[in-house]
């Protein structure tokens, strides 16, 4: 039957009614002609035309299920099951769809769906609760937020994960952030020094939540026990640390939300660098960078500009925290120390007796009788060996022979003059032990090395290579210039 369209599965709004109406009694357009125009049936149109309130559509409470029935005790036991398994750990709907059909369930999807949401909702105890902050003001110089994140990177063609120290102060909403490898407390130390020098100052107040390279303890209300080692570097800079309330996020919500904003801006697409050391000059950069974007609340300034007016606010920065971790090893009998899977060298005189180990972000330092007595680039892999020859030196005038196939010499890295004396001298009778004779001379002299390799250099020259031609040449270098003494002369007075 020509006129008749179907009818449109949607409901109506109150709009399309009144335009119905309207171009009927207004513009005299036929019941036919709105039905084709709305896509809608005639009678659905002339009811429409009777119609002065908005439409009312019966909602329907309950969604029967005829072919999920069977399996309903089924679905609501693997419900409760999973209720008590991690959230990571539970099936979801589609899951549980899926396992239904293995069971022999032939219906639809919707109704498993419908099954489980209504089945989530009966559980709750109560209706979420909807919280309610209070806006907050900083006054400029006053408050500095910090946070960890966890992000990835690639460094030196290895895709990890980097622990980056975010820092923001509250007023200007000026960032700082720096990776590390680690988010050990001498992290943590060394990530405040970084971040001071790069603000020009220090803030009055620094909030954080309760990590334990910071907190020790935790007591009702906002009592805390802070770590020793992190008082002093609060006592360094003078300023208060806070502690947040657990599980209350709002309390520095600025970094908070700056950890999300940092990930997707930073840290999206994985970044690649050779080391850290060029991550960090980067993040850096990027730092003063989107300084340059429209402060968050005064729209009409840039974050820059109200650093600008910050920063002259902040404690001045005296001097430089010492951001180390300090702790007490003992030397093995090889002169090395154990430190988180690699080992590090200790003098030789060392052997056997307790030191102890300064720690810091980049450095790894040995302490004994208040002198450093062994200073080594600090390693984050595994099972490395990091020697320094020198700290060897009174085991080879004992044990020559160690010379050969020793780790910390076999490894050297000598200049090419070195080398070449160092393999003539050792085929040579007792060159063992008069190669040593060379090692500990150059050792007694602060360009030692240095010296060694200009008088190799000059004995190659000769065309004749010996260990004692070698030491020649090395006093004749080394001795320093004597002064010339002044012979009296008496001159007679006539």
């Amino acid at each position: 039957m020509t006129g008749f369209l179907p009818e449109n599965p949607g409901v109506i709004d109150v709009e399309e009614v009144a335009e119905i109406r309207r171009l009927h009694f207004v513009e005299k357009a036929t019941v036919s002609e709105l039905a084709k125009q709305f896509k809608l049936s005639r009678p659905t149109i002339r009811k429409h035309l009777h119609t002065l309130d908005e439409p009312v559509y019966p909602v329907r409470k309950s969604q029967p299920h005829p072919k999920l029935g069977l399996f309903c005790n089924q679905l609501e036991q693997w419900l409760e099951t999973d209720s008590r398994l991690p959230a990571k750990r539970r099936r979801t709907a589609q899951r549980l769809f899926e396992c239904l059909q293995v069971e022999g369930y032939v219906g639809g999807y919707c109704a498993v769906r419908r099954y489980v949401k209504a089945w989530k909702q009966d559980q709750s105890a109560s209706p979420p609760v909807t919280q309610v902050f209070v806006p907050l003001y900083f006054p400029p110089g006053e408050t500095c937020q910090f946070d960890w994140s966890h992000e990835t990177a690639v460094i030196a063609g290895i895709e990890q994960v980097v622990k980056v120290a975010q820092f923001r102060l509250s007023y200007s909403r000026q960032m700082f952030v720096i990776a590390y490898p680690r988010e050990t407390q001498e992290m943590v130390l060394d990530a405040h020094n970084q971040a001071f020098a790069f603000f020009g100052g220090v803030p009055k107040r620094m909030v954080y939540d309760n990590l334990k390279t910071v907190v020790d303890a935790i007591f009702s209300g906002k009592e805390r026990q802070f770590n020793r080692r992190f008082l002093t570097l609060a006592n360094h800079y003078l300023f208060e640390p806070i502690a947040c309330t657990p599980e209350s996020g709002w309390e520095k919500g600025q970094v908070e939300k700056q950890v999300c904003d940092i990930r997707s801006w930073l840290f999206t697409p994985t970044p690649k660098f050779d080391d850290f050391v060029d991550l960090n000059t980067w993040l850096a950069q990027r730092c003063r960078e989107l300084a340059a974007r429209p402060h968050p609340e005064q729209t009409s300034r840039t974050t820059a500009e109200c650093f600008i007016e910050e920063q002259p606010l902040l404690l001045p920065i005296k001097a430089v925290f010492d951001a180390y971790v300090e702790q007490m090893r003992r030397v093995s009998s090889q002169c090395l120390i154990r430190i988180e899977r690699n080992r590090y060298s200790v003098p030789a005189q060392w052997a056997n007796k307790a030191v102890s180990v300064r720690l810091t972000a980049d450095r790894v330092r040995m302490v004994a009788d208040g002198q450093v007595i062994a200073d080594h680039p600090r390693h984050f892999g595994r099972d490395r060996l990091i020697c320094a020859p020198w700290h060897y030196l009174p085991v080879l005038e004992k044990k020559p022979g160690a010379l050969r196939h020793g780790a910390p010499f076999v490894t050297w890295d000598l200049p090419i003059a070195i080398k070449i004396v160092r393999d003539r001298v050792l085929k040579q009778d007792k060159g063992d032990r008069a190669y040593v004779e060379l090692l500990l001379m150059a050792r007694d002299f602060d360009n030692g090395l240095d010296a060694l390799e200009m008088a190799c250099d000059l004995t190659l020259q000769t065309g004749i290579v010996s260990a004692a031609i070698v030491l020649n040449e090395m006093r004749r270098l080394t001795e320093a210039a004597r002064p010339v003494a002044l012979s009296e002369t008496v001159i007679a007075t006539p």
